[in-house]
């Protein structure tokens, strides 16, 4: 997600107007497939464009954005620049596997397991409790990560450094009343997080892979004996959609969901690069963000 103020709209933009404070998300939707038209789902537009990915992102002084009043939402008055531009894409990510694809609104869902504390877990940590999880289970390899965890809303932490993934499963079992969570979320991406999430969901119970397991090595062996005895639900989560932005922002306005939380330093364009490369030996828990910017000018 990032945060812009518009100096130029395209003559068929009717919404957005010069001056507006927008945000952005990082999936752009074209409005014209059937997965935008027929069956209402843009995050998995078939023409989908990502800033930073497909497209220029936000290490830049100027951006255009397609479809601007399809994909662009005007900021409340009351939210920062760095609230907007911190929700993505982890809050905004978290949000969806939360509360769409999760449906932790939903009578009966009060424990939640989420496995991987990095950024994204953190965030699903902070919308689950936002959202009235009564006990919320997180699960990782890092300390420093679990300390977070537990100071950001989880009721319970497990360290599985050193142990296999039959001790984590164990160890969640133990915490529900030998019954499982009525939503696992694996935020990790790994193997092992994926297939664990699946085997410590509760009969009936719901898993949401929002983790990208990227690579053959990341490949999980899913148990789908186990899934159809119990009748376990697996959504796959992607990203946010823009349409959907408002009620998150409506979260932050409220004073309910704060992603300044997680925001650990501000940097400049100039040292973005820098901050990057940083990020190869191990990023920091805490969102490192561009906030200072200069007029661009050609040299």
């Amino acid at each position: 997600t990032l945060f812009r103020s518009v100096v130029q709209v395209g003559e068929g933009t009717k919404r957005i107007k010069v001056g507006d404070y927008v945000v952005i998300p990082f999936i752009l939707s074209c409005g014209t497939c059937d997965q935008c038209c027929v069956y209402n789902q843009p995050t998995v537009c078939e023409q989908q464009q990502q800033p930073g990915f497909t497209m220029l992102g936000s290490f830049c002084e100027y951006l255009a954005i397609p479809r601007a009043d399809r994909n662009l939402r005007v900021m409340p008055s009351n939210v920062s620049f760095v609230e907007a531009a911190a929700l993505g894409c982890r809050f905004t990510t978290a949000y969806r596997a939360v509360v769409q694809q999760g449906r932790i609104r939903e009578e009966g869902v009060k424990v939640v397991a989420i496995f991987g504390c990095g950024g994204l877990g953190l965030s699903c940590i902070m919308v689950a409790k936002c959202f009235g999880a009564q006990r919320i289970l997180a699960v990782d390899v890092n300390a420093a990560a679990l300390n977070k965890a537990m100071e950001l809303g989880a009721t319970d932490v497990i360290d599985a450094k050193g142990n296999d993934d039959e001790y984590t499963r164990k160890e969640v079992l133990n915490l529900t009343n030998n019954k499982g969570a009525d939503l696992s979320i694996d935020a990790a991406g790994f193997a092992s997080t994926s297939e664990n999430a699946v085997y410590c969901t509760r009969r009936g119970g719901r898993m949401v892979q929002v983790g990208l397991p990227i690579g053959e090595k990341r490949t999980p062996q899913i148990p789908m004996g186990l899934v159809a005895g119990r009748e376990i639900e697996i959504f796959g989560s992607h990203g946010f959609a823009a349409n959907d932005m408002p009620d998150i922002l409506e979260l932050v306005s409220r004073g309910k969901l704060d992603p300044k939380q997680l925001v650990e330093r501000e940097v400049s364009l100039e040292e973005g690069a820098k901050a990057i490369e940083d990020m190869d030996f191990g990023s920091p828990l805490g969102i490192t963000m561009v906030t200072r910017f200069k007029e661009f000018s050609r040299l």
